[in-house]
């Protein structure tokens, strides 16, 4: 999360940096013209958001396909609500590579339909990670570094109950026993981490909730559910599980694609 943040951090930045240099450059232009001066609109305010969903380990001798549903339901300042909905499908083979498509939210029950854009493949065994824009032009598939390994047992994270650090307030965990999904047995935890008064500014003390149901089987959270502060209420449901192994196709580049590799040296990969 840290890199994607500095990430988006070093893309704002450099888009802020070539907006201005265009800027000064159709401003010499026009006076070297005689013409007048460009009019640049600017904003102040906004907000850069990067959005997480389920997680999928790349874990070997378990394979599945399914779709993943979001919605995200977030307040408005009046006093209202907003919901934005997609879903994708997902896959993993036996050998632990992943499959996965991407695309934007879409309002609830709105006329726009969530196109799934992208395309991501990884390969815990080569350390590849194709990352493939299917409306772009040309036609390209990044190639990066993907560091996880099959062999890496993946828990969901949860803090330790009690206390937090600085007084800030408490957590604590409730296990929701089992619950089957899909045909597939998972087990629930409840998350609550409640903060006092004062804590990120707040005038009153507050919460943050994350339930989710677990497949040992899998390695997957077959649902999850998050609320806060901030952040709404974001649900990820999984359906039209199949244990089969998937298509061999889904695992292959799209026709046409040119590749970029932008790994680091053979040195810094995985051993």
């Amino acid at each position: 999360m840290e890199v994607l943040l500095k990430a988006l951090s070093s893309i704002f930045l450099l888009a802020l940096l070539l907006s201005s240099l265009e800027a000064q450059k159709s401003q010499t232009a026009d006076e070297a013209d005689g013409g007048p001066s460009p009019v640049i609109e600017t904003r102040d305010g906004g907000v850069s958001e990067a959005r997480q969903s389920t997680y999928i380990a790349p874990i070997a001798n378990a394979p599945f396909t399914a779709i993943v549903h979001m919605e995200w339901t977030r307040p408005m300042v009046e006093g209202s609500s907003s919901a934005l909905v997609n879903q994708r499908r997902v896959a993993r083979d036996s050998r632990g590579r992943i499959y996965q498509e991407r695309g934007p939210l879409v309002p609830k029950n709105g006329s726009a339909e969530s196109r799934n854009n992208v395309i991501e493949i990884a390969d815990p065994n080569t350390h590849t990670l194709y990352i493939c824009n299917m409306l772009r032009t040309p036609h390209r598939c990044i190639l990066e570094t993907f560091n996880e390994t099959g062999e890496t047992k993946f828990d969901p994270a949860l803090g330790p109950p009690g206390p937090l650090p600085n007084n800030m307030g408490f957590r604590k965990h409730e296990d929701l026993g089992t619950r089957t999904i899909e045909g597939i047995e998972t087990h629930g935890t409840l998350d609550t981490t409640t903060y006092k008064v004062g804590v990120m500014g707040s005038y009153q003390q507050f919460s943050a909730r994350r339930e989710f149901w677990h497949s040992e089987k899998l390695g997957i959270n077959l649902y999850s559910e998050l609320t806060g502060r901030g952040v709404g209420k974001q649900t990820f449901t999984l359906t039209d599980v199949s244990l089969s192994e998937p298509d061999k196709s889904l695992f292959e580049l799209p026709e046409g694609f040119a590749v970029e590799d932008r790994r680091e040296s053979a040195a810094d990969l995985p051993q």
